[in-house]
């Protein structure tokens, strides 16, 4: 359908509140808690339990609706088909390199036409390429969507290790292979969540990491607790645990403390580093490897939390460990382990930079490459021994560069993919200064591509802090308020948005839509300062941030509050559910993608008490202030008009618990019950989907053209049929 450019007929104008078949609605069944003195209602606590038969039925006739309405939208077949078409014009799909001696690469790709990334290597970058794993096969043996969760080859190149898990879920088990004869070694081992895998430099063990199995009655918040390293020799039937809180007690570990061991070749130490599986910054050991899994192994304390190690690479007898403690825009120090020094005294190999801040690194046998921010692009930095500032290195142009992995660190030359908004993703061989293509796959530039503007502004918020966003657009769009507009944030953890390609964005600015995208505070465009300003009781900034970004785009003639729709996604769940709670006023519609909603509530869950570290916890009377702020759940007011929301998860998400967009879903409806201009609360619901890791191709595109279909909808810009 045609984009209308002027005034909407009434008829188009009444679709986006046209009556339809009513939900469910949720009986209200209120266990009010009282957190230090303040009562905090709840209506909803029983679709907590979401396997029980009564939620069960409540959301499956939610998701059953939300289908009926998502289906009705005159133009959503047209948007799948176009999204389609763009997909399959890009072509082959690869992505997790990494590359190991012998010049072997090892990738998941996903061919045109195939819905699922499939496990493959070559030897050379000419070389034949070889299938070592293909999930579509357990998936037609199930009839459940599986997906390759991890991989790690042996240093040598004769095994394989991988993780695997069915319908979203990201339950992996890990599974060893013999890659000459593509034979199973041993069984499948259970709760092996991660990629922490390690072979161990001859090649014949590796350690990985297991989560604890749950017993009846078990509270779900130890889910992640009490997890062990355990120590596999190929061949033997058992493996020997030999890091974690249970395992090694007199390192002083807390139960949060998830470990990992790492090892390389050439090296006679192994590290262990623990994380709380949330934030970065967590303990950091050594020990002699050779010592590895003996009662008395000696293991050296490097640092604590306090020390706020972000990355660590492990090269020969020194360990490089990248750091925030007094460097907000992050330094990498290195340590010697035959005689380590506490981290503050350990010289710096790379400063702090005054020109962006490192996001993570990589070393080869004489330099470390770091990834340094700088706004959405991010470029590669080369720092030679002895050289603690660094030189970039070229690329192609403004855009994103990520290092792939090449975790035996034995050669100068890179590998590394690079994107930028308006050019899709490249695979580049950086060798003496020079980048030259790769290609993995059949990868292709679409034909016909909208011309896009391209533009960065920094936004006044509510305090006067300046905030960047990236705003694109078809060339020539008319500024007189009329477009569609999508803002999309995310802002927890230090995670920023970067520039990148996407093939979704340019159908929606096929359609005149603008695209907008902001790094408001929490996220770690500037830093981990900027990251701590959106942070636990400064979190308000955040979504406060996402608001001055709406009036910007409104203001200066993007859209109007009768287009403006605003999209976050998992812990983005704060950013854009507090804004559209804060001022509804602004938004026509909202997509919350698997969102954190009920941040009161949350660390209740298996992993809301991994996320304490970033938002805090109800046991603090500050910290249960703050959850309560940015719980957008319980900021709905009961008689406000708000804007059309389409709520989105899997069922099987392990991340966000499914009943928090149920519980949302369910208030926002009760809220507009009987307003004469309600617009409609969708709770869109995948049966074999998780947090979105795992999804199959065709998942992702049938969710982009919901997304789609129900914004323009809800803007006007589309209506639905009889």
């Amino acid at each position: 359908m045609r984009l209308m450019s002027l005034l909407l007929p009434p008829a188009l104008l009444m679709a986006a509140t046209t009556t339809f078949a009513a939900p469910p609605v949720a009986e209200v069944k209120d266990v009010p808690t009282t957190y230090h003195g303040t009562t905090v209602p709840d209506p909803y606590r029983w679709l907590e339990d979401s396997q029980s038969a009564p939620a069960q039925t409540w959301m499956k006739g939610q998701g059953a609706a939300a289908r009926s309405v998502l289906d009705r939208i005159d133009g959503r077949d047209a948007i799948a088909q176009r999204l389609a078409e763009l997909a399959d014009a890009q072509g082959d799909a690869v992505g997790s390199l990494m590359r190991l001696p012998g010049e072997r690469y090892y990738y998941l790709k996903r061919k045109v036409g195939e819905k699922q990334f499939k496990l493959v290597m070559r030897q050379g970058l000419s070389g034949a390429e070889r299938l070592l794993v293909d999930p579509e096969a357990e998936t037609a043996r199930t009839g459940v969507p599986h997906a390759i969760n991890y991989f790690k080859p042996s240093w040598d190149g004769k095994h394989l290790a991988y993780g695997m898990s069915a319908g979203g879920s990201e339950d992996a088990s890990l599974y060893v292979m013999d890659i000459a004869s593509g034979k199973q070694v041993g069984a499948p081992v259970p709760r092996v969540f991660d990629v922490g895998i390690h072979w161990l430099p001859d090649s014949r063990s590796y350690t990985y990491t297991q989560t604890v199995e749950m017993k009846p009655g078990q509270p779900v918040v130890e889910t992640y607790m009490d997890t062990r390293v355990l120590w596999q020799r190929l061949g033997a039937k058992t493996a020997q645990p030999v890091f974690g809180p249970t395992v090694t007690p007199q390192l002083g570990l807390v139960r949060l403390d998830v470990g990992q061991l790492y090892t390389v070749p050439g090296s006679r130490w192994v590290v262990a580093r623990t994380t709380d599986t949330t934030v970065p910054e967590g303990k950091l050991f050594a020990a002699r490897l050779a010592d590895l899994g003996k009662p008395d192994a000696r293991w050296q304390r490097l640092a604590t939390e306090a020390d706020k190690v972000v990355d660590i690479a492990l090269q020969g007898d020194h360990l490089y460990v990248m750091t925030q403690a007094g460097a907000p825009r992050r330094k990498v120090v290195r340590i010697d382990l035959n005689k380590p020094v506490a981290l503050a005294q350990a010289p710096v190999v790379a400063a702090e930079p005054k020109d962006g801040a490192l996001q993570g690194f990589d070393l080869t046998p004489t330099a470390l490459i770091a990834q340094l921010r700088q706004g959405t692009s991010v470029l590669l930095r080369r720092y030679a021994r002895g050289d603690t500032v660094g030189r970039n290195l070229p690329a192609p142009t403004a855009g994103t560069a990520w290092l792939t992995s090449a975790p035996a660190q034995d050669s100068e030359a890179l590998l590394y993919v690079f994107s930028s908004w308006t050019e899709p993703t490249r695979w580049l061989r950086l060798d003496n200064g020079l980048s030259t293509d790769v290609a993995f796959g059949a990868r292709r530039v679409p034909a016909n591509l909208p011309d896009v503007v391209v533009t960065d502004v920094n936004v006044d918020s509510h305090d006067g802090v300046k905030v960047p966003m990236t705003i694109l657009h078809k060339r020539g769009l008319a500024l007189d308020g009329r477009n569609p507009v999508l803002l999309d944030g995310y802002a927890s953890y230090g995670f920023s948005t970067s520039a990148y390609f996407s093939t979704q964005t340019m159908a929606w600015i096929e359609r005149g839509g603008v695209a907008a995208f902001i790094n408001p505070r929490g996220s770690g465009v500037h830093g981990d300062e900027w990251h701590r300003a959106g942070f636990k009781t400064t979190k308000p900034n955040t979504w406060k941030d996402g608001i001055a970004g709406a009036k910007y785009l409104i203001a200066k003639g993007y859209g109007s509050p009768k287009t403006m729709g605003i999209t976050g996604g998992s812990a983005g769940g704060i950013f854009v559910g507090r804004a559209v709670t804060e001022a509804p006023e602004l938004f026509a519609a909202a997509i919350f993608e698997v969102g954190l909603l009920d941040a009161v509530r949350a660390e209740e869950s298996a992993n809301g008490v991994t996320n304490i570290s970033e938002f805090g916890t109800v046991k603090d009377p500050a910290e249960f202030k703050a959850l309560l702020a940015m719980s957008t759940y319980h900021a709905i007011k009961d008689g406000t008009a708000y804007p059309g929301v389409m709520l989105v998860h899997g069922m099987n998400d392990p991340r966000v618990d499914v009943w928090q967009s149920g519980k949302t879903a369910a208030r926002l409806q009760a809220a507009q019950a009987g307003l004469p201009d309600a617009r409609p609360t969708l709770l869109r619901l995948d049966a074999q989907a998780g947090h979105g890791m795992g999804s199959t191709h065709t998942q992702r595109q049938a969710l982009a053209a919901d997304m789609q279909s129900f914004l323009l909808w809800q803007m006007g810009k589309l209506g639905l049929k009889d």
